[in-house]
Formats: structure tokens, C-alpha cells, sequence
């Protein structure tokens, strides 16, 4: 399996003109290097947005994700001649025969009165199968993009039945397109777990080390697991995925769900002939629960995969560079962005790109790995952010700063008293 040099979480932060060191660790010729102190920069040099990730390097960390972004050649050389750091294709698998898709296969969410064409699009709902094209058809495409673009990221994304032979052909036939990496769909939650794929695989920790272990054994080009969030604990099988070979893991695919209910016809949505079945949400709204998925993988990943070469790519609800940015702050090397871009178009990223180094002129960072999992430090447990508080009142009491308890409140200074209280 492909390795290259170790980039670990940040653990120290610099913001305004304050610097504090970090512990990154690589491998470089064999070599380990430790407690290398790193400083975010104090010239004001241009931002620079290429990443490195388990061999690959990429102009900016903005990737396409698996879906009608990356259906067919057309449109995965658009994203490569708009600016996209890589591009993964729409999932495929062997026998393409048995994918056949509905339309209307889409559902949105407004803001608002649902319903309503005003509102802004918070959520998105797909019914939609993996690609339903000839696999060979798809392969030549593969093969013709790389032939093209030989230095840009094309990233296969496979899934396959519960058959290790069947696996492992579908690795050697999209390896020979000559694709940089592939992405393991172990996370679309319809259609596909009905036939022991996709989610089917990605929710049970026994089969997906199983099937992890056929395909590492197999693939000679870095794999990535995509997780599903449709479970009840996200690092479960992340952890299950770095153990059995996988080089990195993706988070996270849509969210099972039901879009709504046309209070006219009393049909659910997305219709199809008077009939629907849940989906994969995504889109704007999921966003806070990717972020919160992505903090519990990046610190499993931290506390026992720091001497590794892994990696882990933020998905969903990525619309501007801040979004992008929260996730590489929670220790994201890269974010796929699929939703977005059927909404907004492949010109997208020009504003990510753009957005992402406006934050990081703000804070003066140079490189992405400046601030890669620089947020992670600041989370913690419930009870210990209590006693964190209870100790901080103690010290503002002592300072006559603050109040501990109603019975504190006084009448001739209680304008103070309240101002004593605000955050902001």
C-alpha cells in the first residue's frame, strides 16, 4: 500500500501575532523526526492551499465527491480545468445492469415555509443509485482523464457485493485506468443495502473488516473508506478501516431520512409515481453533524493512528471557504464538496479557494497544516467543562469579577453585575 510522509494534527494555535509551539511528526527517507516546532508565519506571503495526502499532492484541498459531479468524463474534466485539487468519480461496480434509477430522484429543503420558492435551500434529498454506465465505459474514461490531466488526482470510487473475487477484480480493472486512489463506498444508505452493499457493509464493523481486508490486500494505490453517519458510533468503523489497511477515511455520506410530505397530495418527496423511500440528505443542514463526526474520527485518528501515514477527508453541507475551514480545524486534510456543486456549479471553487485564504490571511497562517486540527484541543468533556467554569468563577469572584449564584446579586451595583456576565 502506498505511504509517504506523516502529517499530524496541529495541537497549538497562533492568532494575533501570538505563536506557540506543535508537535509534527513525518517520515522522511525512513527517518523520524520528532517535537518539530512549527510557528504560522509572520511575513505576508500568498496563502498556499496544496496539500500533501498518503503520496498525493494536490493544488488546493477542495475535492469533488462521488456523485453526478463525477459522472462522465465531461464533467470531470470541467472540474479539472475549473480548479479542483481531485476529483472522485461516481461510484461503480461490476455488473451496472442491475443499477437502474427513478426520476424524480431529488427532494429540497427551504428555509421557511417549506415548499416555497423564496426560501433558501438548507437540505437535499437523493433516491439516487451509484452510476448506472457500463463499467467499461467508465473505465475509459478513467484512463482518458489520466492520459489528459497526468498530473491531477482521479480517485475511483468501487463498491461491490459481498464476493472477494468480485472485489478484487473490480480493483485490478480500475488500478490498470491508471486512477491515483480509491474511495471505498461502505456508506450509501439506499438501494444498494438491499443487496449487501454500501451502508450494509459500512454499519457492520465485522463484515467491513472482512471486506477491508480483501480489498488492502489487493489495491496497490491508496484506499479510503467512506463512513456512513447512519450509526450509532462514527470511529467504530473508522478504526475497523485504518486497522484492516485503509490509508485514510472519508466522512460523511448523506444522512438517512425523509424529506417531507406534500400536504396537497399527501405523498412523500421526492415523488415517483405516487411513491418514494428514504434517502440521503445533505446539503447546508448537516453540516454541524458532519463537523461533530469528524471531531470524534480526527481524535480516535490522534490518540492512536499518529504514526501513520492517514488521512481524513471532511464531507458535507460545504458551501463557502469557512465551511471548508472548520473542517480542516478539526483535522480534515481534505473536503469534498458534491451537493454544493449541483447547486452552484463547478466554478465553485474559484470562492472556496478564495474564501479559505481570506481566513488564513486573517490568522496569518501560510500552509494548510498551520492550522490543520488546530480546534481539536478545545473540546472536551461535559463535566470537565464544568469544572473548567466553576474554577473560572472562583477566579472572577476573587477579582470581584462575575457572580457565582443568584443570592450574589446586589441593587447598587447590578448594571455592572450584568455586564460582568456578557460574552460579547
Amino acid at each position: 500500500m502506498a505511504s509517504s510522509m506523516v502529517l499530524n494534527h496541529l495541537t497549538g494555535l497562533n492568532t494575533a501575532g501570538v505563536s506557540f509551539p506543535a508537535t509534527h511528526r513525518r517520515w522522511n527517507g525512513g527517518a523520524r523526526f520528532s517535537n518539530l516546532k512549527i510557528y504560522a508565519s509572520d511575513t505576508k506571503q500568498e496563502p498556499d492551499l496544496s496539500v500533501n495526502v498518503n503520496g498525493l499532492h494536490m493544488p488546493n484541498p477542495f475535492v469533488i465527491g462521488s456523485g453526478p459531479p463525477g459522472t462522465n468524463y465531461k464533467v470531470m474534466k470541467k472540474a479539472f480545468d475549473e480548479g479542483w485539487g481531485a476529483v472522485i468519480a461516481k461510484t461503480v461496480s461490476l455488473d451496472a445492469a442491475k443499477v437502474i434509477n427513478v426520476t424524480p430522484r431529488y427532494a429540497r429543503l427551504r428555509a421557511g415555509a417549506n415548499g416555497s420558492a423564496k426560501g433558501q435551500i438548507i437540505g437535499w434529498e437523493n433516491i439516487e443509485l451509484i452510476s448506472d454506465r457500463p463499467l467499461e465505459t467508465m473505465l475509459k474514461e478513467f484512463k482518458q482523464l489520466k492520459e489528459e490531466y497526468p498530473d491531477r488526482i482521479l480517485i475511483a470510487s468501487i463498491m461491490e457485493e459481498y464476493n472477494k473475487a468480485g472485489w478484487e477484480e473490480l480493483i485490478d480493472r480500475v488500478e490498470q485506468t491508471g486512477v491515483d486512489a480509491i474511495e471505498v463506498n461502505f456508506s450509501c444508505p439506499h438501494g444498494m443495502p438491499e443487496r449487501k452493499m454500501g451502508a450494509a457493509v459500512g454499519q457492520d464493523c465485522d463484515l467491513l473488516e472482512e471486506v477491508c481486508g480483501w480489498i488492502n490486500a489487493k489495491a496497490t494505490v491508496p484506499v479510503w473508506a467512506k463512513m456512513t453517519p447512519n450509526i450509532t458510533d462514527i470511529t467504530q468503523p473508522a478504526r475497523v478501516s485504518l486497522r484492516s489497511g485503509c490509508e485514510g477515511v472519508a466522512a460523511i455520506n448523506t444522512i438517512m431520512s425523509v424529506m417531507g410530505i406534500n400536504l396537497k397530495t399527501l405523498h412523500p418527496e421526492p415523488c415517483v409515481e405516487g411513491y418514494s423511500t428514504p434517502g440521503g440528505y445533505s446539503s447546508k443542514a448537516v453540516h454541524p453533524i458532519a463537523l461533530g463526526k469528524v471531531m470524534s474520527i480526527a481524535q480516535m485518528m490522534k490518540k492512536e493512528f499518529q504514526d501513520g501515514d492517514y488521512s481524513l477527508s471532511g464531507i458535507g453541507g460545504v458551501e463557502t471557504g469557512g465551511d471548508a475551514a472548520e473542517f480542516i480545524l478539526l483535522g480534515a486534510n481534505t473536503v469534498q464538496v458534491c451537493t454544493g456543486v449541483m447547486m452552484y456549479g463547478y466554478d465553485l471553487v474559484s470562492k472556496l479557494c478564495s474564501e479559505l485564504k481570506d481566513f488564513m490571511r486573517t490568522h496569518n497562517f501560510s500552509t494548510i497544516e498551520e492550522f490543520r486540527g488546530a480546534s481539536l484541543q478545545y473540546f472536551t468533556t461535559h463535566t470537565e467543562l464544568v469544572r473548567i467554569q466553576q474554577e473560572a468563577i472562583r477566579e472572577r469572584r476573587a477579582i470581584k469579577k462575575g457572580l457565582q449564584s443568584d443570592k450574589d446579586w446586589t441593587g447598587d451595583g447590578f448594571v455592572k453585575e450584568s455586564e460582568s456576565m456578557v460574552s460579547n
